[in-house]
């Protein structure tokens, strides 16, 4: 998974691949590393970078909090980015695919359903966090193809939304 964030005016990119991170702040050297994380809590992490932890959590309006530190930081996730910014917008047939590697915990709907713009669609665990898949317009379900307990791939499509 990549994600643009813009951090006190310094633009970077930053992206996750299994327990490795790469961040490059615009004009300034690369940073890889390997980490692991823990939740602590609603919005609350302890992350372990080479041996040093720190206390994250994410704090209302767009800032993190990192051991006491506050960043106002935008974080620019991909999977908005395409359900509302390509030329296709909300309109026409939505595919719900996984955005990471993970496993399917729950299915909120099926083939039929009504949904809303926004409602829960399903729920997919990855990197230890569960993820609530929502429904990126109105309309009616017209295939799921995950299952509860099945491992899904990046990029699988899970459902279809008309």
């Amino acid at each position: 998974m990549k994600y643009d964030i813009v951090a006190v005016q310094n633009e970077g990119k930053f992206s996750l691949n299994g327990n490795s991170f790469r961040y490059e702040a615009k004009d300034s050297e690369v940073v890889e590393r390997e980490f692991s994380v823990e939740p602590g809590g609603p919005g609350r992490y302890s992350i372990l970078i080479e041996g040093r932890s720190y206390a994250v959590a994410m704090l209302p309006g767009g800032g993190v909090s990192v051991n006491g530190t506050v960043i106002p930081v935008e974080v620019i996730d991909p999977r908005e980015y395409r359900r509302g910014n390509r030329g296709s917008g909300t309109e026409g047939r939505q595919q719900i695919a996984a955005m990471m590697p993970g496993r399917v915990v729950n299915i909120l709907v099926e083939v039929g359903s009504e949904v809303e713009a926004g409602q829960g669609l399903i729920v997919v665990e990855a990197m230890k966090m569960q993820n609530e898949m929502k429904s990126p317009k109105s309309g009616k379900v017209t295939e799921v193809r995950a299952k509860a307990g099945a491992a899904v791939a990046a990029g699988e499509l899970l459902m279809v939304i008309e």
